[in-house]
């Protein structure tokens, strides 16, 4: 079963994803800020990250360029619900960039570009 790591400061965020992608067959773990999401990759990498930038500790775009040091190859999603963050070249390195909404469906479609079908 391949594994996602849910990175957002919003709870309801973390909490929606998290079921929609088991329910689509992934193993889905959380972190609430870029800080825990780096702790979490060491301990046990994930097969993708979704990636929210605004958040407390260690924002995304900080996150991504501290994982990308260590791992070049590992998808990551950015989901914001800032679509001007689209022109940034420090994101250039990520796989996607999902607007944030309720409705997850272009996520679910990207995670399995990526990933392939199904966990």
């Amino acid at each position: 079963m391949k594994k996602i790591l849910v990175v957002d400061d919003e709870e309801s965020i973390r909490l929606l994803y998290q079921e929609e992608l088991r329910d689509a067959g992934y193993e889905v773990v959380t972190a609430q800020d870029g800080a825990e999401a780096l702790r979490m990759v060491k301990e046990n990498r994930p097969d993708l990250i979704t990636l929210d930038l605004k958040m407390a500790n260690m924002d995304g775009t900080d996150f991504l360029q501290a994982l990308r040091k260590m791992y070049r190859d590992l998808p990551v999603i950015i989901c914001t619900a800032y679509d001007d963050y689209r022109q940034d070249f420090r994101l250039w390195a990520s796989d996607g960039f999902i607007t944030k909404s309720s409705d997850i469906t272009e996520l679910k479609a990207k995670i399995s570009e990526l990933l392939g079908q199904g966990g």
